[in-house]
């Protein structure tokens, strides 16, 4: 099995819990589009009430990651909130919400979909806008499309170049309409492979998934998770459980690629330390139910589907409730693509 290290590990910090965060993402603020990534103006203002309210450390995302790149002090109930694809009801519903509640934001856009006049998306005129009333303005892709599916005939090295380039470009293309550049890249429909996670390190990038998890001092900046906040993942009754959960502190994961034909793919945690009970660790395998766990030692642990997974993406999600943060829990995602010619 290929060892897939983490590329950044802080090592001597406090606990995980001192610096640890929840990263929220959505699509759009809006009752009229696909509901599958929609929230309405009424239940984003109650995420927001909530987060008000429960005196959450709201702060932005560039502030959240330098904090856990540096080993700094994080409250333990810092959140930061994140917005894919730009679109125009970003700056109609959604900015007026986060403004009134003083909540700094993240916004990833696709260049050229602006560049071309999409009518769906913002215009360089509106992300300026609000990049001047506090907005981070960051790296999608440069119209969206999936970063690993390599093109019929192309070689690895011509596809890294290829991906290479859109990147890049994007960045160049975001600092010039905006004034800053951000080293960030949100994986259009979260999908990644180890390939792609190399390249977005040699260039220097951090990559950001669509896996659910809370992020610490172990997390891997080439997958960095959020939670959905949108569709069936906007009730706040579920929502509250996830803002309020805590990393894993992992030593080491173990998988072939995230992007596999394999149906029954199986991941290897090695655990830093562990502050919950190896035996209340629950993996779910999603559309399945419950994942087969086989305990190596006191420390690893390797999670398997009891099932094949279908075509497309799957995912398994392991929580543990901690024993010094009571009624919090742990939580871990690993995110598959399956393929099937």
């Amino acid at each position: 099995m290929k060892k897939l290290h983490n590329l950044v590990l802080f090592v001597g910090l406090a606990s995980v819990q001192a610096h640890s965060a929840t990263i929220l993402q959505y699509h759009h603020v809006s009752e009229k589009l696909p509901p599958v990534t929609s929230v309405s103006e009424d239940t984003f203002k109650s995420h927001l009430e909530h987060l008000k309210k429960g005196n959450y450390n709201v702060i932005a995302l560039d502030e959240l990651l330098n904090h856990l790149k540096q080993g700094k002090h994080l409250p333990l109930n810092t959140v930061a909130i994140t917005f894919d694809d730009g679109y125009d009801n970003n700056i109609e519903a959604a900015a007026p919400l986060l403004e009134r509640f003083n909540f700094p934001y993240t916004i990833f856009v696709n260049p050229k979909l602006i560049d071309e006049g999409k009518s769906y998306v913002m215009t360089w005129d509106e992300l300026r806008a609000l990049s001047k009333r506090g907005a981070l303005i960051a790296n999608h892709s440069a119209q969206h499309d999936y970063l690993h599916i390599r093109q019929s005939g192309e070689s690895e090295q011509q596809w890294a170049k290829r991906i290479s380039h859109d990147l890049t470009w994007s960045q160049q293309r975001i600092n010039a309409e905006i004034g800053h550049n951000y080293p960030y890249i949100a994986y259009p429909y979260g999908e990644f492979d180890s390939a792609l996670q190399s390249l977005v390190q040699k260039l220097g990038l951090i990559g950001i998934g669509q896996h659910s998890g809370a992020v610490g001092p172990t997390t891997d900046f080439t997958r960095i998770p959020r939670f959905p906040a949108s569709g069936i993942y906007s009730n706040l009754k579920t929502l509250k459980v996830k803002i309020d959960s805590l990393p894993f502190e992992i030593d080491q994961l173990a998988y072939n690629n995230s992007v596999t034909k394999e149906r029954r793919p199986s991941v290897t945690i090695t655990f830093k330390s562990k502050d919950f009970s190896k035996h209340q660790l629950a993996c779910f395998v999603s559309g399945v139910g419950r994942a087969e766990l086989t305990w190596r030692s006191e420390s690893q642990v390797t999670v398997t589907s009891p099932e094949r997974l279908p075509k497309g993406r799957s995912r398994y999600n392991c929580t543990a409730p901690s024993k010094t943060h009571k009624g919090r829990f742990h939580w871990f995602s690993q995110p598959w693509v399956i393929q099937i010619n």
